[in-house]
């Protein structure tokens, strides 16, 4: 059985049981070792062992570092990538990501890339200096364009640098909200994109492969918006099989990055390879004339909305509690509207998507949340 007929019948197996607390029927014997050994079952058939150390987060809010918060710029109908003229100006547009920010940059920076392609000049403006701009600067670069970043802040205060950086393009657009042409741009940036953070992964980058645990009381929604492919490893988990205390549950892998170390570095390549870094703001679209660059992409973010007068755009605000690291961490967990992220600078807690809510400061109340719920998932001893 191939992973997508698996997964087309996760929902299944979960509503007759195949999640599974053992039947009697069952005389399959499972040889436990160390994680990541194969043990043998009965008959002959080998399979991944099921021994796997957890190490518990320890959530005590005296291991309390920061705590953060970013507006995700979010379009219900999704982001846009697309070209607009403005006089003499070819603006293409690459902005209103939502939580799918990091995830996406590298694939709608390339189908950004691909609509300046026609044009008669080798010369661009990029605004904007987060993880999304940033993708597009170096993509032009690669294609052998002049490029100068025009930001009014860069890192490490951007909304990027506060991101989680999993790789996962959630929180992009609402169900229904979206058309044909814009779920085949989204296809293709997920997919380009995931195909281009894998040849960053490594110290360089700070990106690297790490096993996800969701849990929760509903039956998993495993296709993943279509891209179950890119999670490599995905199965159902019987109970035994994680310490996370809830009925369902399943495992997968995907990238994370480390973003003040993975926007350092971008900022490091834009610059040896001869871009320019420009610190200012634009408040109107006549502004745009005074550029001496024919081509200009508006990688704005949440300021896009002032800038072009998108009124679609919307903020979303997040907060991450960051507590003291801890390297025996190797997990990602995410459990209903929960999520834990360890990274070698902290373990990051969030859970928070307040919907046209545009406040800097953490909301206290989600934080006491956060704090519980994680405290709560770690309390198992068999954590």
């Amino acid at each position: 059985m191939d992973r997508r007929t698996l997964l087309r019948n996760l929902g299944g197996l979960a509503a007759a049981g195949g999640f599974g607390l053992g039947c009697a029927g069952n005389t399959d014997r499972v040889v436990t070792g160390p994680p990541g050994e194969l043990s043998r079952v009965s008959g002959g058939v080998w399979e991944p062992s099921r021994a796997r150390a957890f190490a518990p987060v320890n959530v005590d809010p005296s291991r309390e570092i920061r705590t953060v918060v970013g507006l995700r710029p979010f379009r219900p109908s999704g982001f846009r990538v697309g070209v607009e003229r403005f006089d003499h100006k070819l603006v293409v547009h690459n902005y209103g990501h939502g939580g799918g920010g990091v995830t996406l940059s590298w694939g709608t920076a390339l189908l950004a890339a691909e609509m300046a392609a026609g044009a008669d000049t080798r010369r661009c403006a990029v605004i904007g200096c987060g993880a999304v701009g940033l993708a597009t600067a170096r993509i032009m670069q690669r294609r052998g364009w002049k490029v100068t970043i025009h930001a009014r802040d860069l890192p490490p205060d951007t909304t990027s640098n506060i991101a989680g950086g999993q790789w996962s393009p959630s929180m992009v657009s609402d169900a229904g909200m979206t058309c044909a042409a814009y779920d085949e741009q989204f296809q293709q940036a997920a997919r380009r994109g995931h195909q281009y953070f894998q040849h960053m992964v490594g110290n360089r980058y700070a990106v690297r492969w790490i096993e996800n645990y969701v849990a929760g009381s509903q039956v998993p929604l495993t296709d993943r918006g279509g891209l179950a492919d890119l999670y490599p490893d995905i199965r159902v988990l019987r109970p035994d099989e994680h310490p996370f205390g809830a009925p369902y549950a399943y495992r997968y892998t995907t990238m994370l990055v480390e973003m003040p170390v993975y926007l350092d570095a971008l900022q490091r390549d834009f610059h040896l390879a001869g871009g320019r870094i420009v610190v200012r703001s634009f408040h109107m679209p006549s502004e745009l004339q005074q550029l001496p660059e024919q081509v200009i992409f508006n990688c704005a973010g949440l300021g896009a909305r002032e800038l072009f007068g998108d009124s679609e755009l919307i903020p979303v605000k997040g907060q991450l509690t960051v507590l003291l690291p801890q390297p025996q961490v190797d997990y990602i967990a995410i459990k209903d509207d929960l999520y834990m992220f360890p990274r070698s600078d902290g373990i990051l807690l969030g859970g928070t998507h307040e919907r046209g809510v545009e406040t800097l400061g953490p909301n206290l109340e989600a934080k006491a949340r956060i704090l519980s719920g994680h405290g709560e998932l770690f309390a198992s001893p068999a954590a």
